[in-house]
Order: C-alpha cells, then sequence, then structure tokens
C-alpha cells in the first residue's frame, strides 16, 4: 500500500532498517517517524510500515495498540494521558478524570472543539510514585489533584 510521506521519512526508514540486524526491529522507531509526520497511525500508515518492515500488517496493529505513545487517530495540541492503574486508582484517578472531562467539556476519547485538548485513559505511565498522575505530551505531571490540574491547564492555554 502506498501512503504519501515525505521522502524524508521514507529515507530515514530505509536507514533504520540497516542499523538493526534484523528489519522488524525497526518497527517501533519507523512508526514513530509516521506519527511525527501525521500526527497519528491510519490503517494505511500500519499497511505501509509493514510493507516497508516487512512483517505483518497485523503484527504492526498489535504493535500499535499495545503502546500508549502510538495515536490512532488525531490528537489535540495538548494531548492529556491519565493513568488509571491501581496506584492511580487508589490515590484518585477517576476524581481527576471526572474533573478533566467537566473542565474541558469532553469525555475520555474527545477532543475540545478548538483541537487544543484531547484526553485518554492508559495504563501504567510509570510513575506511580507520584500517583494520581497524568501526562500531556512527553511531560509527566503529579501527584495531582483538581487544583493543580486547573492550574496546569491554565498554563497551556
Amino acid at each position: 500500500m502506498s501512503l504519501p510521506v515525505r521522502e524524508e521519512t521514507d529515507r530515514r526508514i530505509d536507514e533504520l532498517k540497516g542499523r538493526f540486524p534484523h528489519q522488524g526491529s525497526a518497527l517501533l522507531p519507523a512508526l514513530y517517524l509516521i506519527q511525527e509526520e501525521k500526527g497519528y497511525i491510519s490503517d494505511e500508515a500500519m499497511e505501509y510500515v509493514a510493507g516497508k518492515i516487512d512483517v505483518s500488517p497485523a503484527f504492526v496493529a498489535g504493535v500499535v495498540s499495545f503502546y500508549t505513545l502510538f495515536h490512532r487517530g488525531p490528537t489535540g495540541r495538548h494531548h492529556i494521558q491519565v493513568c488509571r492503574t491501581l496506584p492511580c486508582a487508589l490515590r484518585g484517578c477517576q476524581d481527576l478524570i471526572a474533573h478533566l472531562e467537566r473542565r474541558l467539556g469532553i469525555k475520555v476519547g474527545g477532543t475540545t472543539p478548538d483541537g487544543r485538548f484531547s484526553l485518554a485513559t492508559v495504563e501504567c505511565l510509570g510513575a506511580c510514585d507520584t500517583a494520581p498522575m497524568l501526562q500531556i505530551g512527553d511531560r509527566d505531571h503529579g501527584p495531582l489533584d483538581a487544583r493543580a490540574v486547573d492550574a496546569l491547564l491554565e498554563s497551556l492555554r
């Protein structure tokens, strides 16, 4: 399948394949390059990467669905991921999620009408010591309560 990608992205994926003893090892960084360019990983993108890396589209889909860093659809400029694993749950992540839904006017899985914020829940972000926590982009924030979340949202507006 042909996916319109920048020539630079295509070249970088080819370079990645040469860095590993098995082409399939280039899968994660190749997906990251596609997401960096397109903003998310579409079905067409998974088929493209599968062909480039010489793995099955089903294998690529399994990888994309497993890792929270890959997005299956467009996200807001500020993609908020709230950890819902046991340590965060015990320390109030459900209250945090409900507060974010009210404050942003969207449900989990949604994006604000202006495209500024999207909200998702994820399994373990690996910061149990700062529970309850969330991640925006690549930055962790926690421990959080409603007041801290409000301040964080204001800093992003």
